[in-house]
């Protein structure tokens, strides 16, 4: 993952962030919730680039990878088990987890090795799980466009969701299902948004895909 330091310095503008965009926040979680459906009870998973827990504290994950030693210790503080480390070098053996999480493609130096990091590391039948800003929805033209004043996404790469879903296959994992939410602008987001299936439509898109 890049510039780590960036976040680790800016933790409290990080935090303000989803305390003032709590609809938006909570619309992102119930359209990456939908997609743990796909995987049995009792499972072991783990997010990459965890940051300070805020997705994987209410998905009841226990554990994460996170560069950034700052955002790290409010992770902990939540009760996530952080392990430092970069998505595309995961400290883990091969085939030891159910599912891996992303919710940071955009701040990675080279997705497809992150990609390739998560097959090796997920049991067969594993689930990969991404949710990401879309490169041509509302928010992410908005982004790009703001991305020079901006202090978390100067240096981000944002995604088309045809483009990752073709990285995702070419790294040997099948079954996509893909839903959108955040319909309109932030600002104007006041309630949680029920997800819906595809994309085109959303400026969040999640995809999940097995590991066969």
């Amino acid at each position: 993952m890049v510039h780590s330091d960036i976040f680790g310095k800016n933790v409290g503008d990080y935090e303000a962030w989803y305390a003032r965009y709590d609809a938006v926040y909570k619309s992102e979680i119930r359209a990456l919730r939908e997609h743990f459906t796909r995987l049995p009870e009792n499972i072991t998973g783990i997010e990459v680039g965890a940051g300070t827990g805020r997705f994987a504290l209410p998905l009841g994950i226990k554990e994460g990878v996170e560069p950034s030693d700052e955002m790290a210790a409010l992770a902990v503080k939540r009760g996530i088990e952080i392990v430092k480390g970069y998505a595309e070098a995961l400290p883990y053996k091969d085939v030891h987890f159910d599912f891996v999480l992303f919710v940071t493609i955009c701040h990675l130096n080279n997705v497809k090795k992150a990609l390739r990091e998560a097959f090796r590391v997920l049991k067969d039948g594993g689930l990969l799980i991404i949710g990401f800003i879309e490169k041509d929805g509302e928010i992410g033209r908005s982004y790009m466009e703001k991305r020079k004043q901006s202090i978390f996404y100067r240096h981000a790469s944002f995604y088309r969701t045809g483009h990752l879903k073709r990285m995702i296959l070419d790294c040997g994992f099948r079954d996509l299902r893909i839903t959108q939410t955040l319909f309109g602008n932030p600002d104007e987001i006041t309630e949680e948004q029920a997800p819906k299936t595809g994309y085109g439509e959303g400026s969040f898109i999640v995809i999940s895909a097995l590991r066969r």
